[in-house]
């Protein structure tokens, strides 16, 4: 391990989970939990500190530590100021502005990728990026957050199965498995087009997307070999595996209930996909992003199956208090998805800490 890392690394990854932990606090109060707030405003930004100046941030430097330009950590540092300027109340504007021209920065990394390696899972990603983009602009244009989170659930979508499909080269696939492949991402992509202009049919649509993507991924996704194995893989795997089920629960749920503005049925939509889906991607990728972000390693241990379990059975409780409109359930699964979310970074933390001490094997990305 190279003990000369740049020290900005650590300071883009800070801003990425003071943006993820107050996410989970204005969630928390977003759901009937009568906790302090900084502002009155505090609990609208949940969503854009999660997707954008969280989720966003740390893709973003994952890919700048990959390709090693120094211009590509522009994007990640105006998304995690971005999540600075929302918290401290400087208003949607100055973070709409700051999240755009982050995720344009991130359009430029993607076409650099795009232009090393041109393949179909760098296009989807590149599109995913671009999802994001449209997203964000429409954002701070005044479009509402409820019209244009199919955009940037796509950017997450996409950009998870594009690398699920990168190793899915590693084990042979059928011919057609690259054309369901297309079919799928074409059908959310649509869904997510038509939703500007007629809402309800762009969800309804996007979530025959998701549920296509899902039943793609369960059927010719590398996790399904890997759960066979032990230790880290089989943990990536039970991952990767629940999530792809939370995928297709949300895209039949969006195709049940179609374009929702607000409410528990929104609640469940959003969640089982970017609760029941990324962060569960999250988990199971974390022994490959962290080491690569920090270039420090991460030691497997088997408490990891805490915060999934926790994560997954919280979300059922929510889900379930979303669709039976019982507030109690409801509230008490949301408060214990932040939990299990606060419990992995603790084990993760306490993993690299201890595997700093000791010789850790090298880990295989083939997850």
């Amino acid at each position: 391990m190279n003990s000369k890392l740049p020290f900005y690394r650590f300071i883009f990854l800070a801003l990425a989970i003071l943006a993820l932990l107050s996410a989970i606090w204005a969630g928390w109060v977003r759901l009937g939990w009568y906790w302090p707030v900084p502002e009155a405003g505090f609990t609208l930004i949940h969503g854009p500190l999660m997707v954008s100046a969280f989720l966003g941030t740390l893709i973003s430097i994952e890919r700048a530590v990959a390709l090693g330009q120094r211009w590509m950590y522009v994007g990640p540092l105006l998304t995690g100021l971005a999540g600075i300027a929302l918290i401290l109340g400087l208003g949607a504007t100055v973070g709409a502005i700051l999240i755009t021209l982050g995720s344009l920065g991130f359009v430029g990394i993607m076409i650099v990728i795009i232009r090393r390696q041109l393949a179909l899972y760098t296009v989807t990603m590149f599109i995913g990026v671009l999802a994001w983009l449209t997203g964000n602009i429409l954002w701070l244009f005044g479009f509402p957050i409820y019209h244009i989170i199919l955009w940037w659930m796509a950017f997450l979508v996409l950009t998870i199965v594009a690398e699920r499909l990168e190793l899915g080269r590693l084990v042979r696939q059928p011919r057609i498995a690259e054309e369901l492949f297309i079919i799928g991402t074409s059908i959310l992509l649509l869904g997510t087009i038509i939703s500007v202009f007629v809402y309800d049919l762009g969800v309804r649509t996007g979530g025959l997307g998701l549920l296509a993507l899902a039943i793609w991924l369960l059927r010719f996704d590398v996790a399904r070999h890997t759960i066979r194995q032990k230790g880290l893989p089989r943990f990536a795997a039970s991952c990767l595996m629940t999530g792809f089920i939370w995928l297709g629960i949300s895209g039949i749920l969006g195709l049940l209930f179609g374009g929702q503005i607000g409410g528990l049925k929104y609640d469940a939509i959003l969640h089982t996909v970017f609760i029941g889906f990324v962060i569960s991607m999250i988990f199971g990728h974390a022994p490959i992003i962290f080491p690569a972000i920090l270039n420090l390693p991460i030691r497997y241990m088997p408490i990891f199956y805490i915060h999934l379990v926790l994560l997954h059975l919280s979300l059922m409780i929510r889900i379930i208090g979303d669709l039976l409109v019982f507030m109690p359930l409801r509230m008490w699964g949301g408060l214990l998805n932040g939990i299990a979310i606060l419990i992995f970074l603790i084990v993760t933390a306490y993993s690299i800490t201890t595997s700093k001490k000791e010789q850790v094997p090298q880990t295989s990305t083939a997850i």
